[in-house]
């Protein structure tokens, strides 16, 4: 028997983690099974349990670490409002629609989420803690706080048009709420 070191074993972990959100984001959690998952991921069903107690630990996971991920790619973003301006764009764009497995865990996943177990919920309300933390420094520098309501309203409308717009069937129309979420959120920002 091969013994891996303690690295590789963290490595294959992450790797699992990683190609799970993007199937979970595209298929689903519930059209996702496990060796789907493992599949994906380059391993055989047998090595899950290695690395995960269940396929509800594994969506946990996956949560935290997609919101977290989230999170930093806000830090590549111009400081303040003119950053927050280019989220809601490149949030609204055709190229966050047309890929959810590369996109928002939120817009993908929400409605799945909510019937997950405490674990998953748990790692979302933590996330989206952030995220909304993230927002709302965004909108008011000087005082995070007073923007917390806003940021909340911002957050649901950018999830909500975007599940919108991959709901329907006419392009156009789809390109049209995206459109429109693009000017509807700026102008909710003030």
């Amino acid at each position: 028997m091969v013994r891996y070191a303690k690295e590789h074993k963290q490595v294959t972990r992450q790797r699992i983690i990683e190609k799970a959100g993007q199937r979970f984001k595209q298929d689903g959690i519930d059209g996702s099974g496990v060796s789907v998952l493992m599949s994906d991921a380059g391993l055989t069903n047998g090595a899950f349990y290695a690395h995960f107690a269940s396929k509800d630990d594994l969506v946990a996971h996956v949560v935290a670490a997609e919101l977290r991920t989230q999170v930093a790619k806000y830090d590549t973003l111009r400081p303040g409002r003119p950053g927050l301006e280019d989220l809601v764009r490149e949030y609204l764009s055709p190229e966050h629609r047309d890929h959810p497995g590369l996109g928002c865990p939120s817009a993908a996943l929400l409605d799945e989420i909510g019937r997950c177990e405490d674990g998953t919920r748990q790692a979302y309300s933590d996330g989206a803690r952030a995220i909304l933390e993230e927002i709302s420094a965004r909108l008011t520098p000087e005082d995070p706080r007073s923007a917390q309501a806003k940021a909340i309203g911002l957050f649901t409308m950018l999830v909500g048009t975007m599940q919108l717009s991959r709901a329907l069937s006419d392009q156009k129309r789809a390109d049209e709420v995206l459109e429109l979420g693009i000017e509807n959120a700026l102008a909710f920002m003030g």
